[in-house]
């Protein structure tokens, strides 16, 4: 008689955000045996993407995609290398552009969408996972502060360190109510878990949640909702913010609970550490509240997440995941 063999399907994991935190645990996720999603903001409108959003009517801001895509490949290190490559300043047209933020725009003219244009990416960079840019249209990003006055733009909302009310995301082209882009919706209501972060608060993590679709389906998903809280506070953004700052604002956008985890580290860096030249956008080590946290209604995982290099303060990738994988299947057994 032969015996019975179940498979049990690999846990669905979407992972929200933008900037450079998100790379981060995607690259740590890759090999773990998981169904990856990233959702990637689109709001970006400073540098190379900046520009290539406004020369390109076709495309989205390519730079957090292009990091993504790289983060999830299994290239050759020279592929990857080539394809971040950065152009000098002194190189006048092409000063400080990517060439991959070039490719992913020549794609989007060609196939006339950036969500083709990366769906062919993951395909040509063997990217065992599915990348979508949050919307298909490139979104401009609007906060308004505590005192009335208004910016537009994410590379704009730091620049005066005013304390921000709330953020919220509009089209590009025609200032329309944005759309997300084909199967992020699907996605989130389908996943195990959904990870929001590491990014920042303000301009990586809220421009994607403020597309109403992808805000109704992260409140409507049975997902287990995980918040990788920030180590260092923002300029502009998150000044004087404690962890549980940081998840009311996010409750406070979407009008109701929905963070279920918070990720916190809790080691020190250590003084002097950090080079601020560099990091010129961090500012000091975020306080923690655990109360507040509990207020929340958050369970809270608080341990050493830190990894300190080349003079910066990031979210050791490793740890984060493992971490992330504890919470994943020990919520696939209750259900």
């Amino acid at each position: 008689m032969k015996m019975k063999t179940y498979r049990i399907r690999k846990p669905k994991i979407v992972v929200v955000g933008g900037g450079t935190g998100l790379p981060v645990i995607l690259k740590s996720l890759r090999n773990q045996g998981v169904d990856i999603t990233a959702v990637v903001t689109v709001a970006d409108d400073g540098g190379s993407s900046g520009q290539l959003r406004d020369s390109v009517t076709t495309m989205t801001p390519p730079g957090d995609l292009r990091n993504v895509l790289v983060a999830l490949s299994d290239m050759p290190k020279l592929y990857s290398d080539i394809f971040q490559y950065r152009f000098n300043k002194e190189d006048k047209f092409l000063a400080n552009h990517a060439l991959g933020n070039l490719i992913i725009a020549a794609m989007s003219e060609m196939r006339g969408s950036t969500y083709e244009a990366v769906q062919l990416l993951t395909k040509m960079m063997h990217v065992d996972a599915r990348v979508y840019p949050s919307s298909d249209e490139p979104l401009v990003l609007h906060a308004v502060f505590k005192d009335g006055t208004t910016a537009v733009g994410e590379s704009k909302i730091a620049v005066d360190r005013k304390t921000i009310d709330h953020v919220y995301v509009r089209n590009h082209a025609n200032d329309d109510e944005p759309k997300a882009a084909r199967k992020v919706v699907t996605s989130i209501l389908e996943a195990d878990m959904i990870v929001l972060g590491p990014g920042s608060l303000f301009t990586s993590i809220l421009p994607n949640l403020m597309i109403s679709e992808i805000g109704r389906a992260i409140l409507k998903t049975t997902a287990e909702t995980v918040y990788i809280c920030n180590i260092m506070t923002q300029k502009g953004e998150t000044e004087h913010f404690t962890d549980a700052d940081h998840v009311r604002v996010l409750h406070q956008h979407l009008k109701a609970p929905f963070v279920d985890t918070v990720l916190v580290n809790t080691e020190p860096v250590p003084e002097g550490y950090m080079d601020t030249e560099t990091y010129d956008e961090y500012l000091v080590q975020v306080k923690h509240d655990f109360n507040g946290l509990r207020e929340e209604n958050c369970r809270v995982v608080s341990t050493d997440f830190l990894e300190l290099r080349d003079n910066g303060v990031f979210h050791d990738g490793e740890k984060v995941v493992q971490e992330l994988l504890r919470i994943v299947y020990g919520a696939k057994i209750k259900n």
